[in-house]
């Protein structure tokens, strides 16, 4: 330690400091990034549910057909 001084310590610690700030920006962009892919696959999965609640319409639908065409009989 005895060829240590403040200024090469100083140098060290402004070393650090930027590197601190760089990692301190990029998990700032991960976050925002992060909040993206949430809201997205948010919407996402209010589509997935919006095709099941078609789909069974639908579903319905076909059913009345099938009895009305007489292809099945009548669920009572």
């Amino acid at each position: 330690m005895a060829g240590t001084t403040n200024d090469l310590i100083y140098e060290v610690l402004k070393a650090v400091q930027r590197d601190v700030s760089v990692v301190r920006n990029d998990v700032n962009d991960l976050k925002h990034q992060m909040n993206a892919v949430r809201t997205h696959l948010t919407a996402i999965q209010q589509d997935v549910g919006n095709i099941y609640n078609r789909l069974g319409h639908l579903e319905d639908r076909v059913d009345r057909i099938e009895v009305r065409l007489g292809l099945v009989e009548p669920a009572h």
